[in-house]
């Protein structure tokens, strides 16, 4: 028995077999007993904890110093890094929902676009309003307009909604202040700035192969009728200029990198900090909520308590998110501390995989197998983290990394995965369609991002 305990705790192969039970733990509680992603990701971490033989005093503290503990630290670490960006983002989405900024910036694609183009149109919307909203928000905002283009245009709803949602999913995998790329940054110690870069680079190719040509290939092979409950969009009237909506949201990106470029092409002094601290993502983000409440809400007739209304609606459905993210920082944490990642590193470093390509495929085969893009994030990152520790990768070829992890969290699509339910029940897909359309664009989008991050990662 102390041979087999010495074994598991201490041989490489042993590690090895304690991180395969752990991660099919994981899985089995997800998928099949239907438990809570951050409720199995605290109980995994704490059994692998135990079987690796940490001193219950490391994992979950004294009573004197349980600040100091693997399941304080794991927490804490990644939710200090990402609830305010997180939480600020969902803020200024909000605003923009409640201001009508969404559908005046799409009624204005329509129209500069035509009727012929309008697919694209709706790709561009997904794209842009994407940034600063949820997947979900921006289906829920957008879908009554994507009924009034493919009731005009009299061809499949499919040439209207799949570009959007591709656009909107793009923003998603790659882009801060979104949930799984903020908690990529933190896990690797990526810049939020070189992540926006390469976020851009690999997803806007990404988006024109799946949501532009694989999007018009099937939405004229496939027809399907607008539903017949969709509702209509909400009249025009009240809406902002759209030189303020622009402003909203392009305000912290522009922030975020001039602070990153700042910090590469100026020499130290008072114009590096100002831009250094203006380009901070929370300071940046924390700029942008407040115009936005002054020129979206205030200005058009908002008090202080719709305001505050507003902003507590936002925040609502941040809880399960940080919660799933917390104990995934738990979760990564003992996988180091146990020498479990270090033996994983090796392994996988033994394959002669890149780290790239490792990634991907860890983050791939946990979104398939549980659906959660998050999820795959998380326990992704955990994972991976120990091969890049004390490497001499640069902050860009880590943002690649990143963006392979997010590639891999959107592949596949499929009935274990929210938005599939979503997407089918607001543009009336059915299953067998949704797995010929969503789930094989969702597939591109993935193969297609991580190829070109894979072909970036040995250019830089």
């Amino acid at each position: 028995m102390y041979s087999v305990v010495h074994w598991l705790q201490h041989d490489t192969a042993g590690l090895l077999t304690l991180s395969a039970a752990a991660i099919a733990a994981l899985l089995t509680m997800i998928m099949r007993f239907r438990v809570e992603p951050f409720i199995a990701l605290i109980i995994t971490g704490l059994l692998l904890a135990l079987a690796a033989g940490l001193p219950v005093r490391d994992i979950v503290g004294s009573a004197q110093k349980s600040s100091e503990s693997l399941l304080e630290n794991g927490f804490g670490s990644i939710l200090g890094h990402i609830t305010a960006i997180v939480g600020l983002g969902a803020i200024l989405g909000a605003v923009l929902e409640n201001s009508g900024g969404a559908q005046l910036l799409t009624r204005r694609l329509l129209a500069a676009f035509g009727q012929r183009r309008a697919p694209l149109a709706m790709g561009l919307a997904g794209l842009v309003f994407g940034v600063p909203v949820f997947f979900d928000i921006g289906i829920f905002v957008l879908a009554p307009l994507v009924y009034v283009a493919a009731r005009q245009g009299g061809r499949s709803i499919l040439l209207y909604c799949l570009p959007l949602v591709a656009g909107l999913s793009m923003t998603h995998a790659f882009l801060p202040p979104h949930p799984g790329p903020v908690v990529a940054a933190g896990l690797l110690g990526v810049d939020m700035g070189w992540l926006i870069i390469m976020g851009l680079a690999c997803g806007l190719p990404a988006f024109v192969v799946a949501g532009v040509l694989y999007s018009s290939w099937i939405g004229n092979r496939i027809h399907l009728p607008v539903p017949e409950t969709a509702g209509e969009p909400p009249e025009d009237a009240g809406e902002p200029p759209l030189g303020v909506v622009a402003l909203v949201i392009g305000l912290p990106v522009l922030l975020i990198l001039g602070g990153t470029f700042a910090g590469i092409t100026l020499p130290p002094g008072a114009a590096l900090d100002a831009l250094t601290f203006l380009g901070n993502p929370v300071v940046a983000l924390t700029i942008a909520v407040l115009i936005a409440f002054w020129l979206l809400g205030t200005r058009r007739g908002l008090g202080g308590a719709d305001i505050a209304e507003l902003t507590a609606r936002a925040l609502r459905p941040l809880g399960m998110i940080l919660l799933v993210v917390g104990a995934g920082g738990f979760f990564g944490e003992v996988l180091s501390e146990t020498g479990v990642g270090d033996a994983l590193a090796g392994s996988l470093q033994a394959t002669g995989l890149p780290v790239i390509a490792s990634a991907y495929l860890i983050s791939s085969g946990m979104r398939i197998a549980q659906g959660s893009a998050t999820v795959a994030i998380v326990t992704t990152g955990g994972i991976v983290a120990p091969l890049l520790a004390g490497s001499a990768y640069s902050q860009p070829q880590l943002a690649l990394v990143a963006v392979a992890i997010g590639a891999g969290s959107i592949i596949a699509s499929h009935v274990n995965d929210g938005g599939f339910w979503i997407i089918s029940r607001y543009f009336g897909i059915p299953v067998a369609e949704m797995l010929k359309t969503w789930t094989v664009l969702e597939t591109i989008l993935s193969l297609s991002a991580f190829a070109v991050a894979a072909g970036l990662s040995v250019l830089i």
